[in-house]
Order: C-alpha cells, then structure tokens, then sequence
C-alpha cells in the first residue's frame, strides 16, 4: 500500500511540472502531426500525431528559443519564455493550393525485385537517434516507366538485448517514411508523396515491409529518395511518448548531452556500388543533406570499413513500353 501511495505522488509530482504543448495549424485550428522543435544546440523533439510536444524550463534548462518546422508551413521561432499552451503554424503560401500531378501508369508490367542487405553485425549497424535522417535513392528500373509497389527495410534487435530467459526485451519505437525530389543528384524538397509513421517491436520481423503501391509512386527520371527518421519510443497503444531525447551528463570537460540511441539498429552494408545513401542533421538550422562519408563524420568507423550505405530493398512494377 505504502509503495502505491508512494508511486501515485510520483506520478502526480512529474505530471503538474510537465506542460504540454500542442502547435495548430492558424486556420483550421488542428494539431500539426510531428512537427519538429529545435532548440538551437543541436538538439530537440518532435510532437505526436496529435501536434502535442512536452517543455518546461526546468526539464531543458539551457534552452532559450524553440525553433518550430514542419513541411508546408511557415519556420516559427518562440522564446522559451513565451511558451504558451498553444503554438499557431501559417501554412506556407505556395502550399495553401498545392496539387501533387503524377500520370497513371497503367497497363501491363513486370515485377522487379531489389532485395534488401541484412546482417547482424552489431558493429557494422546504425545506432539510430532522432538527431539524423537517412535516405537512399531509388532510380527506375532500365530507364522504364516505374512505380515502387514496397519498401523494406533490415533492421537488428541485438542479441545483448536478451533477457536472462532468453527472450529479447521490449522495445516500441515509431519510425517516419519520407520521401524526397532528386536535384543534383542528392536529396532536395520533400516530395508531395505522403509521410508514414511504423511502429517497429522486438517482435516484428528483421525486414520491415511496407506496401506503398496506393501512394502511386512513379519514379521519376533522376530518381527519388525514401527516408527513414527516427521519432522515438511509444506507448504501447502507439503513442509516441513525450520524454527527453536526451541526457546530461557531467564530465572533466563539463556537461555533455548525449544523445538517446533507439532500438532496433540499422545494418549498414558494403555490398552497395555508389554513394546511394546520404544523411542530415535533424535539428540544425540548415538540414543540409550529405552523403554518407569521411566529410560527414572523419571518424566513423562504418565509413572507413566500407559499410557506407543502408541496403534497403523494394518491389517494383515496371511498365516496358511495347515495340
């Protein structure tokens, strides 16, 4: 009885210094999903599919502005001072009557296949956070008219992630699919493709796969990137949980904030010609993207083994024009 009471106080202990933030659209009033905050140190979150975010001053103590984005909506910067219970979004103006045009591929096709890489190495994997997107490009299929019909995508749970009883522990994690336009040959705008958010368990299989044929995805002819974006850990209804993507701890050096890592891990691989895989900062400023190389990070160890690119794999129907 003593330990309930004790866990009740807790909880209505963390609940009263917590507020919850939800970031509306300005002209229908509904909460924009996953919208992301910066906090302008190379760190932030994201709200739920509700638009819903949790900030107090005395959870990020050293954050003085938030940095509110999302696509098709005006960037937003409020003082952490002025935080109020709601944040109001302006959706963009060129966005207000955007209409995405795609022809109809119809007709006879072939299936195609692009197997994905898997492994379990752990050294050889990405240790996911929310601080980084990955994309890789798909290109059409010998120059033919091509629609991606499913994405797949390897995944490793660890086996240092087994319970003494031989079980893997759970784990709930919500994952956004994006995709981009090809310009230069490197990830540009996003594409007016919709997002999707998965819920990855230690219980789903080690390739995640997602139909995307009613999307209508056509390749185009310089390509299109799929990405893959970390938002973090959910309830068990699918939630995503409002915490701390975070830490602090205090060194020699003062304090460091160290990223959370999720689970599961990506393999990344070396059986991929090319620089297919290109990565960006989530909460810089500038969210450049950049392949995945010596200049984005001089010390990664998958980079100088060669496991430069993520091997995800896809399903096509490829429309062969008849002679």
């Amino acid at each position: 009885m003593k330990n309930w009471l004790f866990l009740s106080v807790l909880i209505c202990s963390l609940i009263s210094t917590g507020q919850d933030i939800t970031i509306k659209d300005t002209t229908s009033k509904k909460g924009v999903p996953f919208a992301t905050i910066s906090f302008g140190n190379g760190k932030g979150t994201f709200a739920d599919d509700d638009g819903i975010f949790r900030f107090t001053k005395k959870l990020y103590k050293d954050v003085d502005s938030l940095y509110i984005s999302s696509i098709g909506y005006q960037d937003l910067t409020v003082a952490a001072n002025l935080v109020n219970t709601e944040i109001l979004l302006t959706q963009e103006a060129d966005q207000l009557e955007a209409v995405m045009l795609s022809a109809e591929l119809n007709g006879k096709f072939k299936k195609k296949k692009q197997k994905p890489i898997a492994h379990d190495n752990y050294f050889n994997c990405w240790l996911p956070t929310v601080e980084s997107e990955i994309a890789v490009r798909f290109d059409r299929i010998d120059n033919q008219p091509t629609r991606i019909s499913q994405l797949q995508f390897p995944i490793v749970k660890e086996e240092s992630q087994v319970s003494k009883k031989g079980k893997l522990r759970a784990f709930s994690t919500m994952v956004r699919i994006m995709f981009y336009d090809v310009e230069n040959g490197q990830p540009s705008h996003r594409s007016f493709y919709p997002s999707m958010t998965y819920v990855i368990t230690e219980k789903s299989d080690d390739v995640i796969e997602i139909d995307i044929d009613h999307l209508n995805i056509n390749i185009p002819k310089n390509g299109i990137f799929a990405a893959i974006q970390i938002l973090g850990y959910t309830t068990p209804d699918g939630k995503l949980i409002k915490a701390k993507k975070y830490r602090e701890i205090q060194t020699v050096r003062g304090l460091q904030k160290v990223s959370t890592t999720y689970r599961p891990l990506l393999p990344f691989t070396n059986e991929v010609e090319g620089k297919q895989t290109w990565v960006r900062r989530i909460f810089y400023n500038n969210k450049e993207w950049v392949p995945f190389d010596l200049n984005y990070n001089p010390n990664s160890s998958l980079v100088r083994s060669g496991h430069d690119n993520y091997g995800i794999g896809a399903e096509f129907k490829v429309f062969y024009k008849e002679d």
